[in-house]
């Protein structure tokens, strides 16, 4: 053949490119997979983290009480300047010299049929996930324990739920 006469692939050139593809997607797809879970776990315990260190934060501050004994309380105690007595208000003056220990809001949920939900449940008891309301976070305002509101398995540990972190 000459190269005016051959202008074009061959079947058998065009099958070989696309059993390559083929191979090339069923390796990079389940990677790309876990790597959006893995994102999603580590967004719970980022969100964990920060939850928690406002929690002590609000504690250290303010003689070993920890922030709120509802969803109301809890926020403004975590979204607003406050005295040592735990009144909160939006600045500084009059005395209001500890916190905002969160800025803007309370960071929601990443993972399970909660996710984007950013409500805390507030309870003395211990946390159970509360798979009928619509909370994020279960917090213990007598221990200041907060979980997330999630019992789904991990995708790092399948036997280990969001709960339990």
């Amino acid at each position: 053949m000459t190269a005016k006469e051959k202008r074009g692939f061959s079947l058998v050139e065009l099958v070989i490119v696309i059993v390559i593809l083929g191979v090339i997607a069923a390796i990079a797809v389940p990677r790309i997979s876990r790597g959006a879970k893995g994102a999603d776990e580590s967004a719970v315990r980022q969100n964990l983290a920060i939850l928690r260190s406002a929690i002590e934060m609000y504690a250290a501050e303010h003689a070993g009480d920890f922030p709120g004994d509802t969803e109301a309380d809890f926020t403004d105690k975590l979204l607003k300047y406050s005295k040592k007595d735990g009144s909160t208000h939006t600045s500084t003056t009059g005395g209001f010299i500890y916190g905002p220990y969160l800025r803007k809001q309370i960071p929601a949920l990443p993972v399970g049929d909660k996710a984007g939900l950013n409500a805390v449940k507030v309870g003395n008891s211990g946390p159970v996930v509360d798979s009928e309301g619509d909370y994020g976070w279960i917090y213990n305002y007598t221990t200041g324990e907060i979980i997330a509101n999630c019992d789904d398995n991990t995708e790092s540990d399948p036997n280990t739920t969001y709960d339990q972190w």
